[in-house]
């Protein structure tokens, strides 16, 4: 019965039956409000911060590398990418560590020069070695011309695994 029910009523009349809401807005209304400002003193202070002068300009640090260890191969370096959401390696060396078969997958990468490539499989819990400590991660396996370099990229999973430290300033990883 209250869900029918209808009240046409203007604005004027409404604020006529409550008076404190009429108050309230008509204070709002026709009454003028003081404004406070800071004292000068924060002023001075947020002027003399915007007045200094520039921080300085680093130069790029370059790649972050590491030395690291799967199975019985010992690679120079290996790209640690924080703009890389996977872990990915080579079919050659994939190949080359024989650690079983790789987890089927219809994952597709697409490369820097704008080609779009299908991954062979994830291998799961490998075992990467670097320096002392051992971290278990999984690698996509993809089929493509080899930088002998560095030949495997580690990417967020594995830095994110390893709780790994990044220092841009002092170019520095820590684990």
């Amino acid at each position: 019965m209250l869900k029918q029910l209808s009240i046409n009523v203007s604005l004027i009349e409404a604020l006529e039956q409550m008076p404190g809401y009429a108050k309230f807005m008509k204070d709002l209304v026709t009454k003028k409000r003081a404004i406070s400002f800071e004292d000068d003193n924060k002023l001075q202070h947020c002027s003399a911060i915007s007045t200094r002068s520039l921080v300085q300009k680093k130069e790029d640090p370059g790649d972050f590398t590491i030395p690291y260890t799967i199975g019985l191969l010992h690679f120079a370096k290996a790209l640690c990418d924080l703009g890389t959401s996977i872990n990915l390696m080579p079919l050659s060396i994939y190949k080359k560590l024989g650690l079983g078969d790789p987890k089927p997958t219809a994952m597709r990468l697409l490369m820097a020069n704008r080609t779009v490539k299908k991954a062979i499989g994830v291998l799961q819990d490998v075992l990467v070695k670097v320096e002392s400590f051992i971290f278990s991660t999984d690698f996509v396996i993809l089929d493509y011309d080899v930088d002998f370099e560095v030949p495997i990229i580690l990417g967020r999973p594995f830095l994110a695994t390893g709780c790994t430290l990044v220092d841009m300033e002092k170019g520095q990883m820590k684990f």
